[in-house]
């Protein structure tokens, strides 16, 4: 008997994987935006706004950018029951199960060694997002799950208890490669340090003496300046320092004794010797990082023309947050729900390089004025004084290549006819493993392995004669792989060229002509009936196509799901906003 050696969550589908093709990205120069000058030094030119389905687009990014994402955040459906009102609950915390892990096991493979992963959520999927996470990414490299006040006063409609707060969970690649980074101080905090006995240190904040942590010297009386003793520390705790220790502080004047001397003594903490910034908490409160009303009041005020705004986006000092605790200016953050384009109008301001995703059509309507706004530097909302975002730099926008076959009328397998031959020689380099790089000088060299090894596409059948005669320009040194029409030779016919025919050399690695992953469940098809309901006569359910049998992975493996992602939600038919942010 086959018995699996480890915990693991299980649900309907699970073994079931997309086999997902390997896309190419045809940027847009007409949608690509920049700013007219330099704004600073450190402009960055290079982030992209990929417009198609995030799975596929994650695959795309695979091969350039695997193990360089520094941080990702992502806000993903949270499920919350309504967008499945047809289906049985084992079915719908199924599909989402799968929709999840399939995007998570391709970013895990972006992350950078000491990358961090950071995911909003709800409390309908947090328990089962956090095994499906200690899975994927390894229980030891849990960091946080962090706690956001997202509302500020409670909702008088709740049936039970008003939500007032989201969960940010966090995994790191690998936790004993990975760093925090401390917040930045507030003058809040600087202002609890005062100075009332004007010591030349500057100012300082009393620290507590007493501690609970067993200390073997930690048990003696104390006697005030005011000659008042005190007999011991509080019941059950212990002197942080030796008697010894505390007159060598005293004699450095950092003991406060209070105003007339007769207090509990106390360490003084200066300013001057603190860290230079503050270790991050889990509780994180709007006042601090912001709330979705302040969020959408500033969506409105940078997109004044758009009447269908997100009902609860997230605020930009949320992501901030993120971004200040996870990654340093330059580096790779990534976003493949990017709803409105908080994070990458976040990331933005701070100097960040950024890549978000989003299918819907908000991505032309929301996403792409917002940032034209944030790199012109007219959008000074949000956390643009806080961090100094003036503009600046500017981004690349990418469509999804179709696939790269399609069916002729007979139903064969052919080479797409959106295809051109540059697009063609790009999709083989990344089907093959290969890098793009064509040469201006010679025309065998569409991309490259290795410094030695190299690809050449084309559609043309070759003869014997040709490939002998590219044999002998690659020479004994190199070796070149051949994707063509058809070759008339053997194949092993010359030592250093290897021979393969399109499309016959991708066929069968992975799914072609899908172009949708997504979980829009108003694309849904008619649930199929199951052979045993069938056979039962159950002609009701099968006509309603509306319910399914609990356990059934036939019913799984034929649908097509999909719900708009993103990092905030549109207003639901019936009135009520989606928690997804």
């Amino acid at each position: 008997m086959n018995r699996k050696q480890k915990l693991e969550l299980t649900w309907i589908g699970k073994e079931q994987r997309p086999r997902l093709e390997p896309r190419i990205l045809i940027e847009d120069p007409e949608l690509s935006y920049h700013a007219d000058r330099r704004v600073t030094d450190h402009d960055i030119f290079d982030n992209r706004l990929i417009f198609g389905d995030n799975l596929l687009a994650l695959k795309a990014l695979e091969q350039e950018f695997t193990g360089k994402i520094k941080c990702i955040y992502i806000d993903p459906p949270y499920n919350t029951g309504s967008a499945f009102s047809h289906y049985d609950d084992g079915v719908e915390h199924s599909l989402w199960l799968s929709l999840i892990r399939d995007r998570l096991e391709l970013l895990g493979k972006l992350l950078a060694s000491d990358g961090s992963i950071w995911i909003s959520i709800d409390d309908h999927e947090m328990a089962y997002l956090r095994v499906l996470m200690d899975e994927v990414f390894g229980r030891r490299n849990f960091v946080a799950q962090c706690i956001w006040e997202k509302v500020y006063s409670p909702k008088s409609s709740a049936r039970f208890l008003s939500e007032n707060h989201d969960y940010i969970v966090c995994y790191a690649h690998d936790t004993e490669v990975w760093t925090r980074n401390l917040l930045p101080r507030t003058e809040a905090q600087d202002r609890a340090y005062k100075n009332p006995d004007n010591d030349p240190r500057g100012p300082w904040k009393p620290g507590d003496l007493s501690a609970r942590n067993y200390y073997s010297l930690g048990r003696y009386s104390i006697t005030c300046p005011s000659g008042r003793v005190i007999a011991g520390p509080p019941q059950g705790m212990y002197w942080r320092v030796s008697s010894e220790k505390l007159a060598e502080l005293d004699r450095d004047g950092r003991i406060w004794w209070g105003r007339d001397g007769n207090n509990v003594p106390a360490i003084k903490r200066f300013l001057t010797e603190v860290i230079a910034g503050v270790v991050p908490e889990t509780i994180w409160t709007y006042k601090e990082v912001g709330h979705n009303q302040a969020a959408k009041q500033h969506l409105k005020e940078l997109l004044p023309e758009v009447e269908d705004l997100f009902v609860t986006p997230k605020p930009e000092g949320l992501v901030r947050r993120i971004l200040d605790i996870a990654s340093n200016p330059g580096d790779w953050v990534l976003d493949s729900f990017a709803g409105t384009g908080t994070t990458g109008a976040a990331a933005h301001k701070m100097g960040r390089r950024w890549i978000i995703v989003e299918l819907g059509e908000h991505c032309h309507t929301h996403i792409i004025p917002r940032l034209k706004k944030v790199i012109d530097g007219t959008d000074q909302g949000g956390i643009s004084e806080a961090v100094g975002g003036k503009g600046g730099g500017g981004f690349r926008y990418y469509r999804l290549a179709p696939s790269l076959l399609e069916r002729d009328r007979w139903g064969n397998w052919v080479i797409s006819k959106q295809f051109n031959a540059a697009m063609l020689a790009e999709a083989m380099c990344k089907h093959e493993g290969f890098v793009y790089a064509p040469s201006q000088e010679v025309y065998w060299q569409h991309g490259y392995s290795t410094e030695q090894d190299f690809i050449y596409v084309t559609t043309q059948t070759l003869t014997h004669e040709q490939l002998a005669q590219i044999s002998e320009d690659v020479g004994d040194e190199r070796s070149l792989l051949i994707c063509c029409g058809a070759f008339r030779s053997k194949p092993g016919a010359f030592s250093n060229l290897t021979l393969k025919k399109i499309p016959n050399a991708v066929l069968g690695r992975c799914e072609f002509a899908r172009d949708d992953y997504s979980l829009r469940i108003a694309n849904l098809p008619p649930v199929p009936v199951s052979s045993e309901a069938a056979a039962e006569g159950h002609t009701e359910a099968a006509g309603a196509g509306h319910r399914r049998r609990r356990g059934s992975q036939a019913a799984v493996q034929e649908v097509a799901p999909t719900l708009p992602f993103g990092d905030d939600e549109p207003e639901s038919a019936d009135g009520e906003s989606g928690d997804q942010g």
